[in-house]
């Protein structure tokens, strides 16, 4: 597997992945507290639809984010992941892990683990204290977070809590 920069021209090979997931379990708000309730739900597509990440990861290699993805040994696309260079925060300077994405058939491989990592290392480079996540509220995703070290964020960015009250909003300290 070749790991490295993206390209604009790369852009159009998120085209070429599965982002299918099957959403056994997730969390959402009951009672006033929050649980994983089950939802069974196969989710096929892009989450907000392909022209929106495809969109989203244009615009953090043009706007001087970080773009980085993980190609097999066909060139073909399968993870990438990307950072937003816009420092934001009262008491922290976080920077937003925009998209992480792996195909569905080279999942449970540490090739998220790895992109993360590389997003880390980029946003340390950049003087940010923590990288934030907007994190879908499925059971495997929350969990995948926590894995790598991530827990609860201390502030919450309340655009992006208007956007979805459901996703968690999490931070990896630097």
């Amino acid at each position: 597997m070749n790991y490295r920069a993206l390209t604009l021209e790369d852009c159009v090979k998120i085209n070429d992945m599965n982002p299918s997931q099957f959403i056994q379990r997730a969390w959402r708000e009951v009672d006033g507290k929050r649980q994983l309730v089950n939802i069974d739900y196969q989710d096929n597509n892009w989450p907000n639809g392909y022209k929106y990440h495809f969109k989203h990861l244009q615009e953090t290699i043009l706007y001087k984010g970080y773009a980085v993805g993980v190609f097999d040994e066909r060139d073909r696309l399968i993870g990438f992941a990307t950072l937003n260079r816009e420092f934001f925060g009262e008491q922290y300077k976080y920077v937003l892990l925009d998209q992480l994405f792996i195909n569905l058939e080279h999942r449970g491989k540490g090739i998220g683990k790895k992109l993360f990592a590389m997003i880390s290392d980029e946003a340390l480079k950049w003087g940010a204290n923590k990288v934030f996540i907007y994190a879908g509220s499925a059971e495997e995703t929350v969990a995948f977070y926590f894995a790598i070290g991530c827990v609860e964020a201390i502030e919450i960015n309340k655009e992006l809590y208007d956007n979805d009250p459901r996703d968690f909003q999490l931070e990896y300290l630097l």
